[in-house]
């Protein structure tokens, strides 16, 4: 038997893992399960999304010959993006349109390759798609 794949968790980038971990609990409805300095975890159903801090400012002080190479300099934080697949998106569009979070071009549309979408952005300006295959 072949290995599966049977889950994949989005990583995504934040400047404060714990303004970040209240944002997707207050204004997305997830449960927080787990909150530190350098990473959280939050769910909502099935899905869940890890959010890790970019919080290298050492950046800022290097000269020109010296490379940016951390991973974590605070520019990285909403640079990301994820999609989730969910049902019923109109009703969550609307539920997010409510909470002020829809991306400014992110409205429900149903797209030529047989997905109905609309995306948000956290906190930090990351980008989540959440999207539903329609007939």
């Amino acid at each position: 038997m072949s290995p599966a794949l049977t889950a994949a968790v989005p990583v995504l980038p934040v400047h404060d893992t714990h303004k970040a971990a209240l944002f997707y609990r207050d204004r997305l409805g997830f449960a927080v399960d787990h909150v530190d300095p350098g990473y959280a975890i939050v769910v909502r159903d099935r899905v869940a999304i890890h959010l890790w801090a970019a919080t290298d400012e050492s950046w800022r002080g290097r000269d020109g010959d010296r490379p940016v190479v951390s991973g974590a300099e605070t520019f990285i934080a909403g640079t990301a993006s994820c999609r989730v697949h969910v049902t019923d998106t109109d009703a969550l569009c609307a539920r997010y349109r409510e909470a002020g979070v829809l991306h400014p071009n992110g409205a429900l549309i149903d797209k030529p390759y047989g997905l109905r979408e609309f995306a948000i952005l956290d906190l930090d300006g990351n980008l989540i798609t959440f999207f539903e295959r329609i007939a």
